[in-house]
């Protein structure tokens, strides 16, 4: 079946404008223009359109979407199932939040005090499963299943002392960075020994068991992994090094 443009927007919900944008920086082409200039799409582009807006249901950026979509390796049926896991991922971090909202309409309701602890536990749930999605795997592989599931469990049942502890010291930490970069401070100076005892008890809150070892190894994967450097050199570029550098230095 062949859809034009209009028939296509009105198919999927999308714009006429997105998909004409989409024409333009060359992530969805019809599969012809006629004559007359209309755009008409057919089975292979309704279904790139279908991946495009779970991509985007995702948060994913345009440029990794079409990267994703142009892998001459593409598993379809794999890609679907991915999408699927993916998406329950999210439902679940919303189920989460949802049951916190319900808690605390039922509180408010019945004039009752929510203890602190259980208007937290659905956001440190949430910021659990996302570090799950985006490092548990390599955590698991270098560091074992048990130490990487007592991990989130301390978290999920942190306090909500604990839990502030834990969020100040990740600023702290950051802003340390970031200060000293500016100043062009040595990583072997008073600052660097400052924020290497604030990451370490920050590791501890964390739920790691503390080794110097993991310090090391944590230290160097925050330089070899983009994804810790680009946390860290999201304001300041250098800090991760800085970190790695006088994690080095400090911890024996």
């Amino acid at each position: 079946m062949e859809y034009s443009i209009q028939a296509l927007a009105k198919l999927s919900g999308v714009t006429t404008r997105t998909l004409r944008w989409y024409d333009e920086i060359g992530l969805l082409k019809p599969s012809r223009v006629a004559e007359s200039g209309y755009r008409y799409y057919g089975p292979a582009e309704v279904d790139r359109l279908q991946h495009i807006l779970f991509f985007r249901a995702l948060g994913v950026e345009l440029a990794q979407v079409k990267i994703h979509l142009e892998d001459p390796s593409l598993d379809r049926l794999a890609l679907l199932r991915t999408h699927l896991v993916d998406l329950e991922g999210e439902r679940e971090k919303l189920d989460h939040i949802i049951q916190s909202v319900q808690e605390n309409i039922r509180a408010e309701e019945r004039k009752e005090i929510m203890a602190d602890e259980k208007k937290f536990e659905a956001f440190k749930a949430q910021m659990v499963e996302e570090n799950e999605q985006k490092y548990g795997k390599e955590s698991r592989e270098k560091y074992g299943d048990a130490a990487v599931d007592q991990a989130k469990m301390t978290m999920k049942n942190m306090s909500q002392a604990d839990y502030q502890r834990w969020t100040d010291l990740d600023q702290a930490i950051l802003e340390g960075l970031e200060g000293a970069i500016r100043e062009g401070l040595s990583p072997e100076g008073p600052e660097g020994e400052t924020i290497v005892s604030q990451h370490k008890e920050w590791l501890i809150l964390s739920g790691l068991t503390y080794q110097p070892n993991i310090h090391r190894g944590l230290g160097e994967m925050y330089v070899m992994d983009e994804r810790f450097t680009a946390y860290y050199d999201r304001n300041v570029p250098g800090c991760a090094q800085f970190l790695r550098d006088a994690i080095q230095f400090w911890v024996k």
